[in-house]
């Protein structure tokens, strides 16, 4: 199984931007974190930050056919970006959503998910633990899929 894991804007500013929301976690920690994870699991991984919404979108394009499952944390892209939605839609690769903070909890404006109607599950105040599970779900998810053929 191949997974690839997707960061938006801001999150390769982990460990200093709000680290009260946030936590005090780096990128390359959370990184390190996910690799460790995959690699016990026997799972195939890539991961990307951008901070460019199309960069973003041609990653999702460009996993068609190559990636069993999409963990997206799409950071404020989550709240505006219909191309993300659309990009999810169009490869038809199982996604989860996922967020460090509780965005349920938060502004408004942070309730609104655009991507959600593309995931299977959205998990979200979890910390950067939330990525393992997200990973756990699809694992399961593709095995589950495997094992019914």
């Amino acid at each position: 199984m191949k997974l690839l894991v997707l960061n938006g804007p801001n999150l390769n500013m982990l460990g200093i931007r709000e680290p009260d929301i946030y936590g005090r976690e780096t990128y390359r920690s959370l990184e390190k974190k996910i690799k460790t994870h995959c690699k016990r699991r026997k799972i195939g991984v890539k991961i990307f930050q951008s901070n460019c919404e199309g960069s973003l979108v041609s990653k999702i394009q460009k996993a068609y056919h190559k990636y069993d499952g999409i963990v997206l944390n799409p950071g404020a892209y989550t709240h505006t970006s219909v191309a993300l939605l659309d990009a999810l839609k169009a490869v038809g690769i199982p996604a989860v959503e996922v967020h460090i903070s509780d965005v349920d909890a938060r502004e408004e404006f942070r309730k609104i998910s655009f991507v959600r109607a593309a995931c299977l599950k959205t998990i979200s105040g979890h910390g950067t633990d939330g990525y393992l599970e997200a990973i756990d779900t699809l694992d399961a998810i593709c095995r589950d899929r495997k094992g019914s053929l």
